[in-house]
């Protein structure tokens, strides 16, 4: 492991691409090295720093995701399932690890990330912050505890830019509290809710998504029965928190035996 491990940022110019580009610049710990963004985009070409309307910061952002992955000790990624995808296979290649923040991502992408796990260290959360993985963790404890007699319902917000629904998060929120039931979450997801639905299932787990604003994300996990309710909550008003847990991950991954990890791993949770 070196003592600063180069880092290229996936989707240079998103919201999380630039807060990770500042976070990474700022940390004492690592160097940036490369920023990419999909051919065609105003930035190629372009120092990413001068780019985002700052200092320049000596990175010139590419759309040759090969060749930026392949100088990389780490990439952290937070695009799209199919680009996330691609970049696994060029992460496998090179032995960079791959940290994903990607949301939207099927069980059957999930599936096709397998075979990359198996050549590098790839490190996937649908939510980066230590708050969400602690809330995810008291989420399956507390379904574990409590039976069917408490309805479980999963409440997520998010600002009006964010383009999938539900949230990775409360996805994983929902597999979290699948996992305390012992049942798998798509035997018992209730997704949609609209005019005469009939009554609650018992077991089921909800979930309700709302958009607005420039929300930065706010997950609810409750736990009602007859008489009384228990709610879980994390609320995020600033996405340095997710961009300071993918820098621990990509940390936290130098040096690890190729694997599929989580951020429960990263912070010494799994076991709890």
């Amino acid at each position: 492991m070196t003592k600063s491990p180069a880092i290229a940022v996936m989707g240079a110019s998103g919201r999380m691409g630039q807060m990770l580009i500042s976070q990474v610049s700022a940390h004492e710990g690592m160097t940036l090295t490369g920023a990419v963004e999909r051919a065609g985009h105003d930035w190629i070409g372009q120092d990413v720093g001068v780019a985002m309307g700052g200092a320049a910061l000596g990175v010139i952002v590419t759309d040759d995701a090969a060749a930026a992955i392949g100088t990389a000790s780490a990439i952290i990624d937070f695009t799209a399932p199919a680009a996330t995808l691609a970049f696994a296979a060029h992460a496998a290649k090179s032995g960079a690890v791959h940290v994903i923040g990607t949301t939207g991502m099927t069980a059957e992408d999930i599936a096709k990330l397998e075979p990359f796990a198996e050549k590098t260290v790839i490190i996937r959360a649908g939510n980066m912050s230590l708050g969400v993985n602690l809330l995810t963790l008291l989420t399956k404890k507390v379904a574990a505890a409590l039976d069917a007699d408490f309805d479980i319902e999963i409440i997520e917000a998010h600002h009006h830019h964010k383009v999938d629904a539900p949230s990775g998060t409360a996805l994983m929120l929902g597999e979290a509290a699948a996992q305390g039931r012992g049942v798998a979450l798509e035997d018992v997801s209730d997704r949609g809710r609209d005019g005469i639905t009939g009554a609650r299932k018992r077991g089921d787990i909800g979930f309700a998504a709302i958009r607005g604003g420039d929300i930065v994300g706010e997950h609810d996990v409750m736990f009602a029965a007859p008489g009384e309710r228990i709610v879980l909550r994390h609320i995020a008003s600033d996405r340095t928190v997710f961009a300071r847990g993918a820098l621990k991950a990509a940390l936290w991954g130098q040096g690890r035996e190729a694997g599929a990890y989580d951020m429960l791993d990263v912070l010494g949770l799994n076991d709890a």
